[in-house]
């Protein structure tokens, strides 16, 4: 396995005596473990959930048809803004104190929709929320640092499981939530729970204080510096983006193919369809264990091409061919979309958590800032992948929306293949 370049002259700042090594207290035991996974799963919601409650805010709110969207986009661009200007901290300021303050501000953030009249007010506390949700990305460097090098991937692996069951249960949540009392108060209930989160996380986390002393605006300027330096960054954001896209793809698509006959599901419906994607968030400690045994390349690929089978998979299902008419057998139909779904949630989170194993692994004193690129990354391959599954599904229907999947993650595979021939990576 290829060995991360050398990150010095990417590390800003110099050591302080008291700082040479990480500071903190505390291992990553199995209770720990649970306990971030659990927490990045709370947080995650704050970002995801908005997506079913577009047309209700938009109502509510008086917001124009064309700007609907703004509700479930703001919070993710919130969310990549804060991955530039607010992560790199973690290589500055005591991690616990930084966590535990952006979150109760983020709770504070996510209140204001429970009273705002104005569209602008709402959506401005929405990107805000999204702005100060990356305290995700500071768990994850933290708990990845209270981890023995060796079983790093597991671990990484473990915690991130948290993350892809709250991308999955969110918009079901989201949508049970406003059914029985209103959008408003789906608010109010991320609102307490962010806020009892904080004071839980004051508790129970670690001390930590970077191992380098630094400004910050040489932090934010060393980001493009390890962007432009660092193979291993590089090649995982990418690989990371590409699946990403194939993943944004079909969840973007998939309640309008289930809206359609011969399913005609209901909101609730496809609610309760999102859930069973979540099974896919089980292998996350197997592939960070492929990686901490070697095996990462090989899971790499098979991720990939796991991804191109169920997407072939649900297209057959959702539009027919190869013999087989959804219209005839709609329930064979349905449970071949469920177990496509599946599949492709499970590619996406082995490629994710080798990808963080790999990052993770590299300068401590750079973690958060790593940690923030890659993020930023399969963020904007995910927006890139629902967009092109629109225009996808105006030009071809459920069709050109597992075409556009199949082109991501066939580029995955591709870039995949490339860098093993190359040996860059890890």
């Amino acid at each position: 396995m290829d060995r991360p370049a050398d990150l010095s002259s990417c590390t800003v700042g110099q050591p302080h005596a008291e700082r040479a090594d990480e500071r903190q207290t505390g291992q990553l035991t199995t209770p720990m473990t649970v306990f971030f996974a659990t927490a990045i799963g709370l947080i995650i919601i704050n970002l995801f959930a908005a997506q079913p409650l577009t047309g209700p805010i938009a109502t509510a709110l008086n917001l124009p048809h064309a700007l609907g969207g703004l509700v479930s986009m703001l919070p993710q661009f919130g969310y990549a803004t804060g991955l530039v200007l607010l992560v790199p901290l973690v290589d500055l300021i005591e991690n616990r104190r930084l966590i535990v303050r952006t979150l109760f501000c983020c709770a504070l953030l996510l209140a204001v929709p429970m009273f705002a009249r104005s569209a602008w007010v709402c959506l401005a506390a929405l990107f805000l929320a999204g702005a100060t949700s990356t305290v995700i990305q500071m768990l994850v460097p933290m708990a990845a640092s209270m981890a023995p090098e060796a079983q790093r991937g597991r671990a990484v692996g473990n915690v991130m499981s948290g993350l892809m069951i709250g991308i999955l249960l969110s918009r079901p949540l989201a949508s049970v939530i406003t059914a029985w009392a209103g959008w408003r108060a789906f608010y109010g209930t991320t609102a307490l729970v962010n806020a009892l989160l904080a004071g839980v996380l004051m508790r129970r986390l670690p001390y930590r204080a970077p191992p380098v002393i630094t400004r910050y605006a040489a932090l934010l300027r060393s980001l493009w510096t390890l962007l432009a330096r660092e193979r291993i960054l590089q090649r995982r954001a990418v690989s990371a983006a590409l699946a990403m896209g194939a993943f944004s793809a079909f969840w973007a698509s998939v309640g309008l193919r289930l809206a359609q006959a011969p399913f005609g599901f209901s909101m609730h419906g496809i609610a309760l369809f999102a859930l069973a994607g979540a099974s896919g968030a089980v292998v996350t400690p197997l592939a960070g264990q492929a990686g901490d045994r070697g095996h990462g390349r090989s899971a790499l690929l098979f991720a990939h091409l796991l991804i191109i089978a169920a997407l072939v998979l649900i297209a057959v299902a959702g539009s027919g061919g190869l013999g087989f008419a959804p219209q005839a057998h709609p329930r064979l139909a349905i449970a071949a979309l469920v177990i496509g779904g599946a599949a492709i949630d499970t590619g996406v989170v082995i490629d994710q958590t080798l990808g963080r194993r790999a990052v993770n692994l590299m300068n401590p004193a750079a973690r958060g800032r790593l940690n923030g690129l890659f993020v930023g990354a399969f963020m904007v391959g995910g927006a890139l992948g629902a967009a092109l599954s629109g225009a996808g599904w105006a030009v071809a229907g459920w069709r050109g929306v597992c075409g556009v999947g199949v082109a991501f993650a066939g580029a995955a595979f591709a870039y995949g293949v490339a860098g093993r021939s190359n040996r860059v990576g890890t």
